[in-house]
């Protein structure tokens, strides 16, 4: 390894081992290779889920503004800083030691790619995290400028066994988040109020900015089809919430839960909506195998769905790891075919023919030889919030 590249040995098991770097650097510049790419240039800001791509290259976690990592297909990484965050980010943390600070990051990629003589250069998170003034720098660079999610993700889907152990402790996180939160619903508290105890233990366990806990509410047993963030509203004994818990542990992997909370009464149609849910879940579960197409997952779950008149709202799942939102996603196109240890996140959104009133659940599972391990194994059922953990 690198002089460049901080040693691993000696390290807790919060912290990235030697040979798990090395997995990684080699499996992502196999991608590179078979694209002809002379650089990969990673993109990560601040945005809660966004900051994954950077920490699983470099082991940088960022705090705040955006930051870039340089990984030529041969030759030592690099950490980019542009240079108002010098004092941001703990730059011990990361094994990549080399570090450099730009006024403006994208011109000094640009001259040092043209020093390298570079001709292709992939980049993950071209459209949705590079900031403007660095593109503006690069798009007419003498090197052509390739995108490569598709690539990276898929690269890392099969998640390694020191990241499996990782994902379970976030999971160990969440879940214990989730029952403060059963414990704290009360009729008369607002959604806020309700959600704090599951964000404090959250906080304290490590998760900090990487939270994003969202909700579907509404009134007589039924929820709308859009997701807030819980605020001030009241709620009443026959409102239906919809609690998403999404965090990052220590390691910064992301985890995902929901179950339904309510006192009182669930409309019909709510009720008619839940009837199908297990089925969904199973049908969907025993397609999250070695060798079987994405697409069969949610087709799985959508014809159970539409057996009895219901349809899906955004996409059901999706792989999730140091990133929120990883490629593969579990949909109807994508056709990519499972392997085994491959981990998503798996949340059918059931909506009405109007697409006004929803029910909605979050799973995480791991993808098996045989059939899918669900991680997170609580009943799917509608919570009072006189429930307790052991029963």
């Amino acid at each position: 390894m690198s002089a460049n590249i901080a040693s691993a040995e000696s390290r807790s098991e919060l912290q990235v081992p030697r040979e798990e770097i090395e997995r990684r650097y080699r499996m992502i510049r196999k991608r590179m290779a078979e694209e002809r790419l002379d650089a990969l240039l990673v993109c990560g800001n601040q945005y809660a889920g966004f900051e994954g791509a950077v920490r699983y290259l470099s082991g940088f976690e960022i705090v705040h503004r955006y930051v870039y990592v340089l990984l030529p297909l041969e030759g030592d990484p690099i950490l980019i800083f542009p240079s108002e965050a010098r004092w941001i980010g703990d730059k011990k943390k990361p094994w990549v030691q080399k570090h450099v600070w730009a006024d403006i990051p994208g011109q000094w990629l640009r001259e040092y790619g043209e020093d390298k003589v570079w001709k292709r250069v992939g980049v993950y998170g071209m459209s949705y995290v590079m900031p403007v003034r660095d593109y503006i720098m690069l798009e007419s660079a003498p090197f052509l400028l390739l995108p490569f999610d598709s690539p990276f993700d898929h690269a890392r889907a099969v998640k390694s066994d020191w990241e499996l152990a990782a994902i379970r402790r976030g999971l160990d996180i969440i879940m214990d988040g989730f029952w403060e939160l059963v414990r704290a619903y009360e009729p008369g508290k607002t959604e806020a109020e309700i959600m704090a105890p599951a964000v404090e233990l959250f906080f304290a366990r490590g998760a900090g900015p990487r939270m994003m806990n969202i909700i579907l509410s509404g009134e007589h047993g039924e929820a709308e089809a859009h997701f807030k963030v819980p605020g001030d509203r009241r709620v009443a004994a026959n409102d239906l919430l919809l609690y998403s818990l999404e965090i990052g542990g220590l390691e910064g992997y992301w985890v995902e839960f929901s179950r339904a909370l309510i006192r009182g009464e669930v409309s019909k149609r709510t009720a008619e909506m839940a009837e199908v849910y297990p089925d969904a879940l199973e049908a969907a579960r025993l397609k999250m195998k070695d060798g079987e197409p994405i697409a069969n997952v949610h087709k799985a779950a959508a014809e159970v769905f539409a057996g009895r008149g219901f349809g899906l709202g955004h996409l059901s799942g999706h792989s999730i790891g140091l990133t929120m939102l990883e490629r593969p996603a579990i949909g109807a196109r994508d056709r990519s075919i499972l392997r085994e240890n491959m981990v998503f996140s798996f949340h059918p959104q059931v909506v009405d023919q109007d697409g006004k009133v929803c029910l909605y659940t979050q799973d995480m599972y791991r993808v098996g030889l045989a059939e899918g391990e669900c991680l997170t194994p609580v009943p799917w059922k509608f919570y009072r919030g006189d429930e307790r953990r052991n029963a």
